[in-house]
């Protein structure tokens, strides 16, 4: 990212993203979420951090986010949601919003495989991440290279997101009585089993966490990409 490139951030959460790509590369950034209450308090730090010339947070469906043309895309746990079955969509649909040298960075969990299982199983469908599905990072690459996009970076980063359970797992039991004072005792419940869980299958290789770089070549097949990346 570079001082005047404009950011488009689906599934944005809280507007992490968003907010940080702005304060930090001096880039123009639109981020979507499906979540009211999300939207609204990242509208609110927006405001409060003084951001909202170049910030902007909306409440909506990822395939209605506004304008096109942006030079780059990111996805943050997101494909999670989307469905083994709309991969071609979701991947398509992200093409057709960047220009020409446009990049896309997609960060999602992934199974250590590429079979046809996909489901998150019964604990996180039912109390986490409702028809939530998971496949390899394979796939998930085919999808994208399908949808024109050319792979440029490929990472696995499931030992570091191990560590960041680890750290999730210990602010909360630190916090256990105002996470309780929050969100009840059964929910706090849920998430301390969650994270625990999800840090051992992040160990043993169970999942991973894929991040993958690519672009949107030119019809004349020009990537616009440095020869030597900055990273």
């Amino acid at each position: 990212l570079a001082p005047g490139m404009r950011l488009l951030d689906v599934g944005c959460g809280w507007g992490g993203m968003v907010r940080h790509a702005v304060k930090h590369y001096g880039v123009t950034a639109v981020g979507v979420t499906l979540s009211a209450e999300q939207a609204a308090w990242a509208t609110k730090a927006i405001a409060d951090e003084g951001l909202g010339m170049r910030a902007q947070v909306l409440h909506r469906d990822y395939r209605d986010a506004p304008g096109a043309d942006y030079d780059a895309i990111s996805s943050i746990g997101l494909l999670e949601h989307v469905g083994v079955n709309h991969y071609p969509s979701y991947f398509a649909f992200m093409h057709r919003k960047l220009r020409d040298g446009g990049r896309l960075l997609n960060h999602s969990i992934t199974r250590a495989h590429n079979d046809i299982h996909v489901k998150t199983g019964h604990f996180i469908d039912r109390y986490v991440f409702p028809d939530g599905e998971l496949t390899g990072a394979g796939r998930i690459i085919l999808a994208a290279q399908g949808a024109g996009f050319e792979l440029r970076h490929e990472e696995n980063l499931r030992e570091h997101y191990a560590l960041t359970l680890a750290r999730w797992c210990d602010n909360l039991v630190r916090n256990w009585e105002a996470c309780v004072e929050d969100v009840g005792v059964p929910t706090a419940r849920v998430w301390g089993l969650y994270m625990a869980g999800c840090r051992y299958g992040f160990e043993i290789n169970e999942v991973e966490l894929h991040q993958i770089l690519a672009v949107k070549v030119s019809p004349s097949g020009e990537a616009h990409y440095p020869l030597r990346p900055a990273w």
